[in-house]
């Protein structure tokens, strides 16, 4: 395992669409393995593969008891609710933006063994999943920010 360099927001990189995965490999699951403990490294919630220079569909979400969630081509199927909350990112630094996102998602993708899973999200984990899809579409959460919650720190 290896800690992996983020990238920026001026990397034009993260405005690009991430590619199915279409097919768990060596390379993949490597991948994810790096992808955990540079989200730990960072005291992260949530990574997606963009963010380290890779534009595949692959996220881990901290879900709300701290267990770590590996999703390969994850797909939101549900949304519901709505939160304003301040949020941040690894990719983003020393700015915090407050943006709204569901309170409930549920996402369907494979976890590392190729199986199908779905995810169910309250709250914190709803965030996550939002967010780290979003970067697999190229959108940083600065693209959300509520008009006048911007702030450096």
């Amino acid at each position: 395992m290896a800690i992996r360099n983020i990238r920026t927001e001026d990397d034009p990189l993260l405005r690009k669409l991430s590619r199915d995965v279409t097919k768990i490999n060596k390379y993949i699951e490597i991948l994810l393995d790096d992808m955990r403990e540079t989200l730990d490294s960072r005291n992260g919630i949530g990574i997606a593969a963009p963010q380290v220079g890779v534009l595949k569909k692959v996220i881990i979400a901290v879900d709300n008891d701290d267990n770590k969630i590996e999703i390969i081509n994850p797909q939101i199927l549900e949304k519901s609710g709505s939160q304003k909350l301040k949020e941040g990112c690894l990719s983003v630094r020393n700015v915090n933006g407050v943006v709204e996102r569901p309170e409930f998602v549920k996402v369907k993708g494979l976890d590392r063994n190729g199986n199908e899973i779905i995810i169910e999200g309250y709250e914190r984990l709803a965030r996550v999943l939002d967010h780290e899809i979003d970067h697999l579409n190229g959108i940083l959460f600065t693209d959300k920010i509520i008009e006048g919650e911007y702030e450096e720190e």
